[in-house]
C-alpha cells in the first residue's frame, strides 16, 4: 500500500463490521468486489443525493450493495440483478445482519433479459459491475431509466492497467470490451461523463435530459 493510500486508510473511520466481515470473504473466496475505496465513494453519492431508488447490475455477494444500502434515506430502495442465486442467497444474510435486507430487491435473471423491461423509471442511480462484454447494452438500457441528473457509475474501467496498454491482438474480449466501452461513455450525448482512476477505474455520469 502506497503512503498516501495507507495514510488517508488511518484517517477513515473503522468500517461497519458487517461490510469488513463481507469484504474479507470476498477477498478469501475470490470474488470479484469494488475497491474499499469505492466502496466510499458510493457512500457519500447516495448520501449526498439523498437517492432513495437505486438499481446495480451485478450483485456478486452484495458488497457494494450493502455500501450503498448502509447510506440509504429509510424509504430507500435498491434493486440488484444477478443470476447466480447461490452467491446473492450469500450476500441476503449479510444484509440481513446488517439490518438492510428488507431495503433490498434480488432479481435472478440475467440482467439483458431483465432491463428491457424493467419497470421502474427515474431512478437516481444505475450501478454497473457485471459482464464486462455487455457493458455497452447495459449502459443503452439504463441511461433511460435514470431521472435527469440521476447518475450512472461504472466499475472496472481502466480493468487493471489493460485498457490503457497498447491493443495486443491477444487481448480478451473483457479488455476489448472495455475500451471500448470507454470511448462510448464518455461520448455519450445524454451524459456529463468522466472516469476517475479510483480502485479499478470508475465512471460516473450525469444524466442531462429527461
Amino acid at each position: 500500500m502506497a503512503e498516501d493510500e495507507a495514510y488517508l486508510e488511518h484517517i477513515h473511520p473503522s468500517l461497519h463490521p458487517v461490510l469488513l466481515e463481507l469484504e474479507q470473504l470476498g477477498h478469501a473466496d475470490k470474488i470479484p468486489i469494488v475497491s474499499r475505496e469505492t466502496g466510499r465513494l458510493l457512500s457519500t453519492l447516495v448520501h449526498c443525493m439523498q437517492a432513495s431508488r437505486i438499481l446495480e447490475i451485478g450483485t456478486a455477494y452484495g458488497y457494494s450493495t450493502l455500501w450503498m444500502a448502509l447510506a440509504l434515506p429509510p424509504t430507500g430502495h435498491i434493486w440488484t440483478i444477478d443470476p447466480d442465486r447461490e452467491r446473492t442467497k450469500l450476500a441476503r444474510g449479510f444484509w440481513k445482519r446488517a439490518g438492510k435486507d428488507k431495503a433490498v430487491e434480488v432479481i435472478n435473471q440475467p440482467a439483458l433479459e431483465v432491463l428491457p423491461t424493467f419497470p421502474q423509471r427515474h431512478l437516481d442511480i444505475v450501478f454497473i459491475d457485471a459482464v464486462k462484454t455487455e457493458y455497452e447494452e447495459y449502459l443503452a438500457a439504463s441511461v433511460p431509466l435514470l431521472k435527469r441528473s440521476g447518475l450512472v457509475i461504472v466499475d472496472n474501467l481502466l480493468w487493471s492497467g489493460r485498457a490503457a496498454a497498447e491493443p495486443k491482438p491477444d487481448d480478451s474480449a473483457d479488455t476489448k470490451a472495455i475500451r471500448a466501452f470507454n470511448r462510448v461513455f464518455l461520448s455519450h450525448p445524454q451524459l456529463d461523463a468522466t472516469i476517475i482512476p479510483l480502485g479499478d477505474g470508475t465512471g460516473i455520469g450525469a444524466r442531462l435530459d429527461e
